[in-house]
């Protein structure tokens, strides 16, 4: 008889600025195949505040993987991606750069700050739905990625 234990969640921190994709990546991953915890911040500011644990986000987990959009205010994502991968307790989360930007050097630039991948977001809805459902087919049943 196969071992029916659950592991736990997998925290994933959505950093993007645009509502109506919040609102799509929230329902493809609530009826997504893996059980997890979706935290959302909108700028750049909040997002290292979250991940530092400061301010109003003191008991924030720290999550298994970041999905990370580029264009954000206050601090832009290439930024906060410089952040996260030079600090000793960030650096290994996954960072996964999911941007509206097709710009070679947006591009290149990701991948010079260790950004785990680079994606840009369909203009359309099915596209973008599938995309989704690709980052969490392979990024959270596939790869292996290191847990709190």
């Amino acid at each position: 008889m196969m071992d029916q234990k659950l592991s736990s969640d997998v925290e994933i921190l959505l950093v993007e600025d645009n509502p109506g994709d919040i609102r799509l990546i929230v329902e493809v991953l609530k009826d997504g195949k893996i059980k997890n915890n979706l935290s959302v911040v909108e700028d750049g500011e909040q997002a290292l505040a979250y991940l530092l644990r400061e301010g109003i986000y003191t008991d924030a987990i720290v999550p298994d993987i970041i999905l990370l959009d580029l264009n954000l205010p206050k601090i832009n994502g290439t930024e906060v991606l410089a952040e996260i991968k030079k600090h000793p307790l960030l650096k290994h989360i996954p960072v996964i750069i999911l941007t509206t930007s097709e710009a070679e050097q947006d591009i290149l630039r990701a991948y010079d700050l260790h950004a785990n991948c680079y994606i840009t977001k369909p203009v359309n809805l099915d596209q973008f739905l599938n995309v989704v459902r690709s980052i969490e087919e392979f990024w959270l049943t596939i790869v292996k990625i290191p847990r709190r």
